[in-house]
């Protein structure tokens, strides 16, 4: 069967009453099977445990979207051993086999995509757009990594020595720890798990404790698959029981993980001791996180550039590890810019996500949200001026105004640390080398985006302005599969490129084979 060309998921078109009603009618379905119990998965079992993790709605607290099993030591040593098992068979399945199941998994993902949005939705908090973009991603991770691994699997050497035939393979490497975020929960978790399942390895996957339904349901989505059970074992709860065993475990080959700064390093650290009866040095694919910034030049079209701003900054709540938390802005512009960002922050309207006509929904936790008001608490007795924002918006869920924090300084605490939330700042630069200056000075560097009408600029924006993801006269958020390989530099991770061709190399290795012709 020959494989049509890759191309990205198109997104639901939200203004036909037919997808309307679809997706109201999958929020519907599952708020009527709130309070559901989910268990773990080893292998073909179900676990259930003594200790449960209530899933909540951010938009609605007292509702318990879903009932987990708060995994132990014990369930995540089990499916290390069911996984190390599995993949004594899963390493032999043919390329080809492997990829089938991913174009599987993809269709049976567009047959349920409302069903997905619906529990982003109400279990994270995302918007109807936000949630469909997320799906939409997962389409596109599983459609690209399967025709990926198709090509590696016909890897050739550079060249060809006389009397000798020269072979290449990409081989798994075992056993691997998958740990994805809750802000992407479908996208990256479906990219992270299927590109490390797919290019041979068997995986034990741990949710996030704020995702787990997601994560659930992805499950679902690989068992309809007719995946081998085994390949993928999931088990939910606590970071120290459940992560920090597999994370050691001497076993372990690989670890992908995304999520904060400090669990990124924390990973890396506990990965890189060599366990008793450990015989690799474990492999790390970390996202980190970032502290974006969009400069806005003089010579641009400023209606433009706080479009892109504000849709950087407050989609989805400002919790992507993509998000425009920075406006670098030209001294010449900056009141008139401040003042159309103000307007337009003001605008959005905020509510439960379930609703259509809200922009912004809530913050997933209400440790969160506390986090982020004494964020910007602090950003106002370092200086930063208030003018849009800075407390809780109306309703019984994790609500905060989208915020604006003008006149702050570089090395600010908020132009600094990463917040994860609604809160834009806005820092005066001198001209455009000032302004990539500023860019540069964070311990980060995963997305950045530039507003300039001159070519000059733009080319040494490229030169010079350090991060993983540059975008110019365009917004700093919405990476697309196969055009905008995603990953970052410094303390953001280890520029990992997902949805890009460079992915599958970090979940193999190559092995070279030469064979003398008589």
């Amino acid at each position: 069967m020959k494989i049509p060309k890759f191309e990205n998921e198109p997104y639901t078109d939200w203004s036909k009453p037919a997808n309307r009603k679809k997706q109201e009618q999958a929020i519907a379905k599952l708020e009527k099977e709130f309070g559901k119990k989910y268990p773990n998965i080893i292998g073909s079992e179900k676990v259930y445990s003594n200790d449960k993790l209530n899933s909540l709605n951010p938009s609605n607290p007292s509702q318990v979207v879903g009932v987990f099993q708060k995994g132990t030591t014990d369930d995540a040593n089990r499916a290390m051993e069911v996984a190390l098992n599995k993949f004594e068979e899963w390493k032999w399945v043919p390329p080809a086999k492997r990829a089938a199941y991913l174009f599987k998994a993809a269709k049976i993902m567009r047959k349920r995509r409302f069903e997905i949005n619906a529990a982003m939705i109400l279990e994270v908090g995302k918007t109807w757009p936000e949630a469909d973009g997320d799906t939409a991603e997962a389409f596109d991770f599983l459609e690209f990594y399967a025709r990926e691994m198709l090509r590696y699997a016909n890897a050739k050497t550079a060249i060809q020595l006389p009397g000798e035939k020269n072979e290449l393979e990409y081989i798994p490497l075992g056993v691997g720890v998958v740990i994805p975020p809750w802000n992407f929960p479908m996208a990256i978790l479906t990219g992270m798990t299927t590109a490390a399942v797919v290019a041979g390895n068997t995986v034990v996957l741990k949710p996030s404790s704020d995702s787990p339904l997601i994560g659930y349901k992805f499950m679902e989505v690989m068992e309809e698959a007719k995946l081998p059970a085994g390949v993928i074992n999931f088990v939910a709860g606590p970071g120290g029981a459940v992560g920090d065993t597999l994370v050691k475990h001497p076993k372990t080959r690989f670890i992908a993980f995304t999520g904060s700064k400090e669990v990124g390093i924390h990973i890396n650290v506990e990965a890189a001791k060599v366990q008793p009866g450990q015989i690799w040095l474990k492999r790390v694919v970390a996202e980190m996180g970032g502290k974006d910034s969009i400069i806005i030049d003089q010579e641009t079209n400023l209606e433009e550039a706080a479009a892109g701003v504000t849709v950087s900054a407050f989609g989805f709540q400002g919790q992507k590890c993509s998000a425009c938390s920075r406006a670098i802005v030209d001294e010449k512009v900056y009141d008139k810019f401040v003042d159309m960002l103000k307007q337009k922050a003001e605008s959005i309207t905020i509510g439960q996500s379930k609703e259509l006509k809200n922009y912004m929904g809530p913050v997933i936790n209400k440790g969160s949200m506390v986090k982020i008001l004494e964020c910007i608490d602090t950003a106002q007795k370092e200086g930063g001026r208030l003018i849009a924002g800075g407390d809780r918006a109306p309703g019984d869920g994790y609500f905060l105004k989208p915020t604006i924090i003008a006149d702050v300084e570089p090395k600010a605490t908020i132009a600094q640390e990463e917040i994860f939330g609604p809160v834009l700042a806005v820092i005066k630069a001198k001209n455009f080398d000032h302004a990539l200056e500023i860019a540069n000075n964070t311990e980060y560097g995963l997305t950045g985006a530039v507003y300039t009408k001159n070519k000059k600029k733009l080319e040494k924006a490229k030169k010079e302005f350090y991060c993983g993801n540059l975008y110019l006269n365009r917004k700093c958020t919405g990476a697309m599969v196969g055009a905008h390989p995603f990953g970052g530099f410094n303390m953001s991770g280890t520029d990992s490129k997902a949805g890009g061709q460079d992915y599958l190399l970090l979940f193999t290795q190559a092995k070279s084979i030469a064979t003398k012709i008589k």
